[in-house]
């Protein structure tokens, strides 16, 4: 069994911060891409950043220099450190994962259960 764990959300004031963090755990043999994703109210779940095994990273526009991912591949743990909040940043984060479990095993995608991120205006 693979199981993502985020955790770090919370409420916070607009121009405040946040890190949020996603372990992976379970029986793993490499990860590669990863990635967050966010779902507001009565919207579609949406990109918000993505890294490689190899830490190149992609942002959604709306978060680009506010919000930085990183990973710890020695932890299997990757994180979301983000900066000057808005109230629209508002949202369920979720993190994702492509896992591959076993050394010739294939990729498989692996959602985390979502933590919430408030931001009050």
């Amino acid at each position: 069994q693979v199981q993502l764990v985020e955790c770090g959300g919370g409420l916070v004031q607009a121009g405040g911060s946040l890190r949020l963090s996603c372990a992976a755990s379970g029986s793993i043999f490499s990860i590669n891409a990863m990635g967050w994703y966010r779902q507001a109210p009565g919207k579609q779940r949406e990109l918000v950043a993505t890294i490689t095994s190899s830490g190149r990273t992609n942002y959604a526009d709306s978060v680009k220099g506010r919000f930085t991912i990183s990973r710890d591949n020695a932890k299997n743990t990757m994180y979301l450190q983000m900066n000057s909040l808005k109230p629209e940043d508002t949202a369920v984060y979720y993190c994702n994962a492509g896992i591959v479990r076993t050394q010739r095993g294939y990729e498989y995608d692996y959602w985390g259960q979502g933590t919430q991120v408030t931001v009050s205006s």
